[in-house]
């Protein structure tokens, strides 16, 4: 294939002012902007073809603003709630890469040392968690443990920690099959077990919420 080069840059020019725009934006209009920047790079490689990188960057753009915006305002706004009700706890809430919502919620909140019973200081940030959700939403819940004991107790562990959580949300009308839980025992520690803090943050659950995919129309 062909590159017009001038053409071209006009199109990546497009690309790069979409991207430059995400500072100071909300996920929501980030993935927007950002699914327009990549859309408005493909979209003038392929319209340089013809001579026209210009006008496929524009459609580029609009077509990746679409498929970049999978980031919903509910999504935007559940985000902000649970940022607001964890705040200077040390909970963490991040979207993920594949757009789901996740909450992190280490021992001071969760559990204690070979326990797998709901604190009363992590029940405030579960009731909010099932606040409102749009009954399509999926949970899944992943209990971890730190490397104290064996795998023998670590696995199911994990697991009674992640049902844990499943069962009280089910008290706020978060119901059925809605919850996926899984138990990941001391396999994915994100701090070293050597100390008593990076063990503390190894005992955790965290705590993910995504927006089912959309089904196309025939």
């Amino acid at each position: 294939m062909t590159i017009h080069r001038p053409s071209l840059r006009i199109g990546v020019a497009l690309a790069l002012t979409a991207l430059a725009a995400c500072e100071n934006m909300t996920e929501r209009e980030k993935g927007t902007a950002t699914g327009a920047g990549i859309g408005a790079i493909v979209g003038a490689a392929i319209g340089s073809n013809s001579g026209n990188a210009g006008k496929g960057a524009a459609i580029g753009a609009v077509g990746g603003a679409v498929a970049g915006n999978l980031w919903s305002k509910h999504m935007e706004e559940k985000r902000a709630a649970m940022e607001k009700a964890t705040q200077g706890t040390g909970i963490a809430v991040t979207r993920t890469e594949d757009n789901q919502l996740k909450v992190n919620v280490p021992s001071d909140f969760s559990f204690d040392v070979g326990r797998s019973d709901v604190k009363s200081s992590m029940r405030p940030v579960l009731d909010e968690f099932a606040k409102g959700l749009d009954p399509n939403m999926q949970v899944r819940v992943v209990g971890h443990t730190d490397a104290t004991g064996s795998d023998a107790i670590n696995n199911p562990l994990s697991v009674r920690r992640a049902e844990s959580v499943r069962d009280y949300m089910a008290t706020k009308g978060v119901t059925g099959g809605r919850v996926i839980t899984e138990g990941h025992g001391a396999r994915e520690p994100v701090a070293a077990n050597e100390t008593v803090s990076g063990r503390a943050q190894n005992r955790r659950v965290e705590i993910y919420l995504r927006e089912p995919a959309a089904k196309g129309g025939s």
